[in-house]
């Protein structure tokens, strides 16, 4: 059974679950958040990440989708499991049903707009950037017996292109919002390919280290698990460390190297503290112990 929770996105549940429609075969449907308006001669910040998770579980919980994912740190955040709708699309009474027509109907918003600068680097389509999660996220929606197909064709610009109705409730596989009906949206202009995968089962997903509790970190505390976090962010590039001795004890430099991390996540202010929270720790994937 597959998990109605893809295991790598931080659950935030918006409540207001309601039913697909079994009827229908399964379906997945790709957005950019396209939050900012910039082009070529004048790039701007991508959105941080927080920034969106906390618009789709506040004031935008009518619009939110499923899957928030950031494919330049490979984070997500999940507002609806996967049998349930999300509110992502337009969806009229009596129309089509845009938001429950599948078995699932998988809405992933991506963060993204077009010429985005991240660290100094502009990015004009979404598969110029790293896609950092793609693979995992892919597996979690095919798990849900979406096909690889685009039934419209893949997404390649920014143009609108509907799909007929027939063939909308007849078809599975992935759709950009720019082909679904109701919608006048001409995202996501592009999308990152399918990801070949040997027969057989999935392998077992990697297993973290849960959240300690903030608690648990503090000076001179002596840990495996401070170990493994000091790995990951210096494999993060957040490495603000001045020895590589004691690296299983918590002292200031792992105070540094996390609000580093904490910073790469879009946290600002006294948010940014070096003090590992539930949210930056599951974004941070430190191995078990």
């Amino acid at each position: 059974m597959p998990h109605p929770w893809m295991p790598q996105a931080l659950k935030a549940d918006v409540g207001d679950h309601a039913p697909c429609d079994p009827e229908f075969p399964a379906r997945a449907i790709a957005h950019i958040t396209a939050d900012r308006e910039a082009d070529a001669e004048a790039p701007l910040d991508l959105v941080p990440f927080g920034n969106l998770q906390g618009f789709f579980t506040g004031g935008g919980k009518g619009r939110a989708p499923h899957i928030l994912w950031d494919p330049f740190t490979g984070a997500f955040a999940q507002f609806f499991p996967a049998t349930s709708r999300s509110k992502a699309l337009s969806d009229t009474a009596g129309g089509t049903r845009t938001n429950r027509a599948g078995k699932v109907v998988i809405q992933i918003e991506a963060l993204f707009f077009p010429h985005c600068r991240v660290d100094g680097k502009v990015f004009a389509r979404l598969v110029d950037t790293p896609c950092q999660g793609w693979d995992a996220l892919h597996a979690w929606v095919s798990s849900w017996d979406v096909p690889d197909v685009w039934p419209m064709g893949p997404p390649t610009s920014l143009s609108r292109r509907t799909c007929p109705d027939d063939e909308w409730r007849s078809r599975g596989g992935w759709y950009a919002h720019a082909h679904v009906p109701e919608n006048d949206h001409v995202d996501p202009g592009s999308w990152p390919a399918f990801v070949s995968r040997p027969p057989g089962p999935l392998p077992d997903e990697p297993r973290f280290e849960p959240f300690p509790g903030a608690s648990f970190f503090r000076a001179g505390r002596r840990s495996p698990v401070i170990a493994e976090m000091h790995g990951r962010l210096v494999a993060e590039d957040c490495d603000r460390y001045t020895s590589g001795t004691g690296i299983d004890v918590w002292g200031p430099g792992d105070v540094r190297s996390y609000t580093a991390w904490q910073r790469k996540l879009g946290f600002e202010g006294g948010s940014a503290d070096g003090v590992p929270g539930r949210f930056s720790w599951d974004r941070l994937a430190v191995p078990g112990v």
